[in-house]
């Protein structure tokens, strides 16, 4: 029986077919295919989805518990509650809802903290979570909108986040709408009308905090759990993507049926999640707004910094300057009604970054369609070093935002290191620009490293470590063939190519042909081609094998 399989695969190796003897030798009781129920596929990347979805619901949960104490008013009180230092003190009843909340609500201050726990690892879940779809390809067609839908939530969590963290009305979250109310007021003509009408009069107003609280607890959430049902719908319609390996094709998904397996494996996942946040939030304290106190416009605070989501668009104005030179930023223009004045400085650093990123996430499936030519579905992933251009442009991506996100703390990297804060400044705006052009061509450098090193352990094998001597005297290493599953792994992807600029019906070729020509070459000029059957057989026959084996593990699966 062995002989017979060892027959067949050299037969799929010389006509082409390595995947589909692999195919063929998985199946039946080995693993679980789609007939009929919903599979889903079993592999550790795709739980960042699923705490994110974990975690959207414990916010609604520890959401509802605060929403019966917290009072969302902007009247002036004098708080006479349980914490002593701010006895006396006079504040909005906002912060002294949330200072009732925290020290005379029996469970307050702990929910208080499984919700802010919750916030920030739902965002960053949902930030993992399409990183990883996108390094894995997963948004290619006829995923594209499933990918906007998930660029839409994310940006809805920010909402959510920014909207909740300002409703304390303490001295830090005061500081983020004043940056709010800057850059409201840098719009020309419209701007200052667009600030009162936003806070309820001259900053910071007497309405701002109840519609927020308008926002975060019935507008966003809404518009949150109406994508991820769109998301969901999406996933059961176009099934799950799942990574190449034995039995695993565009037609099939190998994985676990929802029920029972998935389901319970689901549950159990999600008071994991629970737990872990429930141990965080009881050992860890997070945003103490009575360290804080009530917020006044007057002072200006020193080592203040929003959340880590938000703070690219703090880091991104903290590096921009006043003037380049005799270079002002600050425009006067002149209407009939009178000068209107164009602060490009606030402008610029809080709307073009951000609006770039989230541009470029956008329509990146788009992009990378028409530069690729590659209108086919996709239901496989790519492993990331295989697609080096997308890998790198992924790795410059997270460079320009890490950037901006480490401005934000640029006096508390000063203080802390005790280094110069105008040093801090100056490096990281180098960094800014120079950074991701950097991490691109690294990035990509080394994807096509690890692909070259594939192909040697395909066609050579795994160094053993073992040093052999031969009866001439000479000393080799002696090479470990890899197995057929890992042969499948290492050569099924996409042999992407530079496609040269191609006429059209008319002969013609125009100028955007050109330019995605352009694109496609600096893309996949250099490349690894994975490996060829006729180069493995080659490569086997020069090694002393001119039959190609099965190892052990793939012979005693067949037998």
């Amino acid at each position: 029986m062995m002989a017979a399989n060892t027959t067949e695969y050299t037969a799929a190796t010389k006509t082409g077919r390595i995947a589909d003897f692999v195919d063929s030798r998985v199946g039946g009781s080995a693993m679980v295919k789609e007939f009929g129920r919903k599979i889903f596929p079993d592999h550790w990347s795709f739980m960042f989805g699923e705490v994110a979805l974990y975690t959207f619901v414990l916010l609604l949960l520890s959401g509802t518990f605060l929403t019966f104490f917290f009072d969302p008013s902007m009247a002036h009180v004098t708080y006479n509650g349980s914490y002593v230092p701010m006895k006396g003190v006079g504040m909005s009843t906002a912060m002294a809802s949330t200072l009732d909340i925290s020290f005379d609500v029996r469970g307050g201050l702990f929910m208080r903290q499984v919700h802010h726990w919750s916030a920030l690892l739902f965002v960053a879940s949902v930030s993992v979570h399409m990183l990883r779809v996108f390094f894995t390809g997963a948004f290619r067609r006829p995923r594209e909108l499933n990918w906007i839908v998930g660029g839409v939530l994310l940006i809805l969590g920010l909402a959510a986040g920014f909207t909740g963290y300002s409703l304390p009305d303490d001295l830090l979250s005061g500081n983020g709408l004043r940056i709010i109310d800057g850059v409201m007021k840098a719009l020309p003509i419209v701007g200052t009308y667009l600030s009162m009408f936003f806070f309820g009069g001259e900053f910071p107003g007497e309405h701002v905090i109840p519609r927020l609280y308008s926002l975060h607890i019935m507008i966003v959430p809404a518009m949150i759990l109406l994508m991820v049902a769109i998301h969901l719908f999406m996933v059961v319609v176009h099934k799950h993507t799942q990574y190449p390996g034995p039995g695993r094709t565009n037609n099939n998904v190998v994985g676990f049926p929802v029920g029972p397996v998935y389901a319970a494996k689901a549950g159990g996942f999600f008071f994991i999640v629970f737990g872990i946040i429930a141990l965080i939030s009881g050992l860890f304290q997070i945003n103490p707004v009575w360290n804080y106190g009530p917020y006044d416009p007057s002072p200006v605070s020193a080592g203040t910094q929003p959340d880590w989501y938000i703070g690219f668009v703090d880091g991104a104005l903290r590096l921009m300057p006043g003037v380049l030179g005799n270079f002002s930023f600050e425009w006067v223009i002149p209407f009939p009604w009178g000068d209107n004045t164009l602060v490009l400085n606030v402008l610029l650093p809080a709307l073009v970054p951000a609006g770039a990123l989230f541009a470029v996430m956008f329509a990146w499936p788009w992009i990378e369609r028409w530069v690729t030519k590659d209108n086919r579905e996709h239901h496989l992933l790519d492993r990331p070093r295989n697609a080096p251009f997308r890998t790198a442009v992924g790795a410059a991506g997270v460079v320009f935002y890490s950037v901006m996100w480490a401005a934000a703390s640029s006096d508390l990297i000063a203080t802390h290191f005790h280094v110069s804060l105008n040093d801090v400044t100056y490096w990281l705006r180098t960094l800014f620009f120079l950074g991701p052009v950097v991490a691109f061509f690294l990035t990509r450098r080394i994807c096509l490293s690890l692909q070259r090193k594939d192909r040697e352990i395909v066609l050579h094998g795994r160094e053993a470590g073992i040093i052999e001597m031969s009866p001439e005297g000479g000393f080799s290493e002696k090479h470990e063939q890899v197995d057929v599953y890992r042969r499948y792994v290492l050569t099924n992807f996409n042999d992407r190519q530079y496609i040269p600029a191609e006429p059209d019906a008319a002969g013609h070729i125009s100028r955007k042909e050109k330019r995605r020509a352009k694109i496609s070459k600096f893309f996949f000029e250099d490349r690894v081609a994975p490996v060829t059957p006729s180069e493995l057989e080659a490569a086997h026959a020069a090694h002393g094998h001119h039959e190609v084996e099965g190892d052990k593990k793939s012979e005693s699966l067949e037998s």
